[in-house]
């Protein structure tokens, strides 16, 4: 695999990492409906990857685990471009 296009799946990957994390928190910090136009475009980015775990996982009692599936598929598939 050339060394360009591992570097950016990498980023991309790390990219996606950080604004899941950053969705965690926001949920947590800012009520819902709030935090304007920066909050807007973390949900944008983020929901296209945890709907589909979501619709996977069954409901567990109003815990989100669909970030934390999602941060580990992630990371994995850091380690797995990080060894071709």
């Amino acid at each position: 695999m050339p060394a360009l296009f591992s570097n950016f799946l990498t980023l991309l990957v790390s990219v996606l990492w950080a604004l899941i994390l950053a969705r965690v928190l926001v949920s947590w910090l800012v009520p819902p409906g709030g935090g304007g136009g920066l909050v807007a475009f973390i949900y944008q980015v983020t929901e296209p990857i945890l709907a589909p775990i979501r619709r996977i996982l069954p409901p567990t009692g109003g815990i989100d685990w669909s970030p934390l599936i999602a941060m580990l598929l992630l990371g994995a598939l850091t380690r797995l471009v990080g060894s071709l």
